[in-house]
């Protein structure tokens, strides 16, 4: 199949670099700061449930999440938890805003290879400045010839942004079968789906197996030939 009237879109965090294990490493040091207060599921259960309710008010990303954690240790504690234990979170944010990007695996050869075959755009949802510092560190971005950060992504977001792009067929590939792939394909697109070893739980959802525009690979730098042939 010739790809010149293609656009591709990539998902960015878990797709083309790490992110989730760096809340699962920072969600463990919450879980032991706070073990003398609640026995760890109790600790899960609350910032999971402060974390559900706070996504319509202060979105994806680090920010929410470290908002979400103080929220929760003020409720296990009955309100006690001392200035020395939110200073404690508060610097976990900060060093999880500045931790270098690091890419995954055959992330950049997959992204030159569609380049070479049509626009490529990165479409990544989170903390527009956050998001933005990882892009540039990650020395992708001259690849992109476009790049969309978004509050979430819905099949609207993606009939907006590959509707813009004017070409015949459009490809989102990424690791979120939640938001990268389900809803690309519910806007008319194809979704690949490239799992990552640690998935946030609330971006776990069923495959649409079966359906003529889903396709799954174990590893990015498998794209190329799956694209090749579609």
């Amino acid at each position: 199949m010739a790809h010149q009237n293609w656009t591709f879109g990539f998902d960015a965090d878990d797709t083309l670099w790490q992110n989730e294990v760096f809340f699962r490493t920072t969600e463990a040091q919450f879980i032991e700061l706070l073990a003398d207060f609640a026995d760890r599921d109790h600790l899960m259960n609350q910032l999971m449930e402060a974390e559900s309710r706070n996504l319509a008010r202060y979105g994806f990303g680090i920010k929410g999440f470290v908002l979400s954690m103080i929220e929760s240790a003020i409720q296990v504690t009955d309100g006690r938890v001392d200035a020395a234990t939110i200073a404690r979170i508060l610097d976990w944010g900060k060093e999880m805003l500045t931790h270098p990007v690091e890419l995954l695996p055959g992330a950049r050869a997959a992204v030159e290879a569609m380049a070479a075959r049509g626009d490529v755009v990165l479409i990544t949802k989170g903390d527009l400045l956050d998001q933005e510092r990882k892009l540039a560190l990650s020395g992708l971005g001259e690849l992109f010839a476009a790049v969309e950060i978004v509050s979430d992504k819905r099949p609207d977001t993606y009939a907006r942004i590959f509707g813009q792009r004017g070409a015949r067929q459009s490809l989102m590939v990424g690791n979120s079968l939640k938001s990268d792939v389900i809803p690309a394909i519910e806007a008319g697109h194809w979704g690949v789906h490239v799992p990552h070893a640690t998935t946030w739980y609330m971006e776990h959802a069923e495959p649409p197996i079966g359906h003529p525009r889903f396709r799954a690979i174990a590893q990015i730098d498998a794209l190329s030939d799956l694209v090749d042939s579609l």
